[in-house]
């Protein structure tokens, strides 16, 4: 599986984000998905089991429970991909910037 297929499912894009501010246990995003999206804890686990499979996701024991934390490796293939097409968007995104501050100092001038 292609990172960008792991990617096109909302949820797995989902546990991403919520692995992206910090640990979470299993339960946890099993919360949180569950209220989100509807779907139940098989479900859920089945979504992590691909993330950990496809090193985007990393689980460590405490105990009984199973704490989860985001793997940036395969994000960097990611990365690689997009990095061919940014000089679309960044010549337009600085032109934004320069206009936006254009327009600041127009106004704090007034």
């Amino acid at each position: 599986m292609h990172a960008f297929d792991v990617l096109g499912d909302p949820v797995r894009r989902r546990i991403l984000e919520l692995l992206a501010t910090g640990d979470l246990t299993s339960g946890e995003v099993v919360e949180t998905i569950s209220a989100e999206f509807g779907i139940r804890q098989p479900a859920v686990s089945m979504q992590l089991k691909v993330l950990r499979e496809h090193g985007f996701a990393n689980v460590r024991p405490d105990g009984t429970r199973r704490i989860y934390s985001l793997d940036t490796g395969p994000m960097a293939e990611v990365d690689a991909w997009l990095n061919q097409f940014r000089r679309f968007w960044t010549q337009h995104l600085d032109a934004l910037d320069t206009e936006i501050r254009r327009g600041r100092r127009e106004r704090s001038s007034e």
